[in-house]
């Protein structure tokens, strides 16, 4: 089987990222299983291989040879210069260095020399000074693509993903943006991620917002009258869809093994239970947009940065789970989006 073409870019210079990077590259297995092209600024990379202590050989190719690229090669940009990078700190040069690396990579893979796109964490606050211009970088790169489709945000650690209704929002909005429709859509995220990632009908358990799922109306009605009916019209369909389920029991199940995905109804109900689970595991994947995009789901850890100590679990997951995704992608595509 030929092997899935992917881009890696550091993400912000000035985190954790180019570290995880060189650690990554350096791993056992990793350059045999994709054709891999780095994209960014060589200095960038040498910076994430020093602080790794690793040695990462950059092998440039021409921009006008980018469709034969094979193996491990380097497409070399010039975003942020060497005297910019300020290990550990949240600078503007930083961010428009971390936007123009993504934008290059989202091209690459709209113009189907990649099939795949892995990045470093990104700092938000950089990116927002930069220009992000968005309320986060699954936005951002919607907005790029031009994708007017549903997306969102994946969480995965290991074989388990979540998904959630809404996000980004206060708590006190949460209940009143609980929708039929929303629901729906995030069944689908969970059991479309998971179809592409090679699981054959998957489990897809939904979390109930309310304590005790309700219990029966005493505690609200979202259960009865939003979530159950949406999982008994995915059961009508045979899907594997459960629920609701009471907010903290449904992790012990997922924790066991019984279910595939997790749709949670607000952002910390997954993400706490996730986390705890395995902060050092945890990977993001910008679900439903027209092109794989995975990252570690940690942050770019300022507090360590530089220091050699970044645990690249995280960033291998990403890798390993871009692969699948990729060669999923590479064989549905038809033709490269426009």
């Amino acid at each position: 089987m030929t092997k899935p073409k992917i881009a890696i870019i550091p993400g912000d210079p000035s985190g954790i990222g180019p570290e995880l990077i060189a650690q990554l590259l350096a791993s056992d297995g990793v350059s045999e299983a994709a054709d891999i092209l780095l994209v960014g600024d060589t200095h960038i990379w040498e910076q994430g291989a020093r602080q790794a202590g690793v040695r990462l050989q950059l092998d440039p190719i021409a921009w006008a040879n980018l469709a034969e690229f094979s193996g491990l090669r380097q497409l070399e940009m010039e975003t942020i210069d060497v005297a910019d990078v300020k290990v550990a700190e949240v600078t503007i040069q930083s961010g428009k260095s971390a936007l123009r690396t993504l934008d290059q990579a989202l091209d690459l893979a709209v113009a189907g020399i990649v099939d795949g796109v892995l990045f470093g964490p990104f700092n938000k606050a950089a990116l927002t000074a930069a220009g992000l211009n968005a309320e986060d970088e699954h936005r951002y790169m919607a907005r790029y693509l031009g994708f007017k489709g549903y997306h969102s945000e994946v969480n995965v650690l290991d074989d388990l993903m979540t998904t959630r209704v809404t996000s980004h929002i206060g708590l006190r909005e949460v209940a009143d943006n609980i929708t039929a429709d929303g629901v729906r859509k995030a069944i689908m995220m969970a059991h479309d991620t998971l179809a592409k990632a090679g699981k054959s009908r998957p489990h897809v358990a939904v979390a109930a917002l309310n304590p005790h799922a309700g219990d029966n109306g005493k505690f609200g009605r979202e259960e009865i009258d939003i979530l159950a009916p949406v999982v008994a019209e995915y059961q009508g369909r045979h899907m594997h869809v459960s629920g609701p389920w009471p907010s903290d029991t449904v992790f012990l199940k997922a924790k066991a093994g019984e279910v595939d995905a997790v749709v949670t109804m607000y952002h910390d109900q997954g993400q706490i239970a996730i986390k705890l689970m395995g902060f050092d595991r945890g990977v993001t994947v910008a679900g439903g947009l027209p092109i794989p995009v995975v990252t570690p789901a940690h942050g770019t850890a300022f507090d360590i940065a530089g220091q050699s100590v970044a645990n690249v679990g995280a960033t291998r997951n990403a890798f390993n789970l871009l692969l699948r995704l990729a060669v999923t992608h590479r064989e549905t595509r038809i033709a490269p989006i426009k």
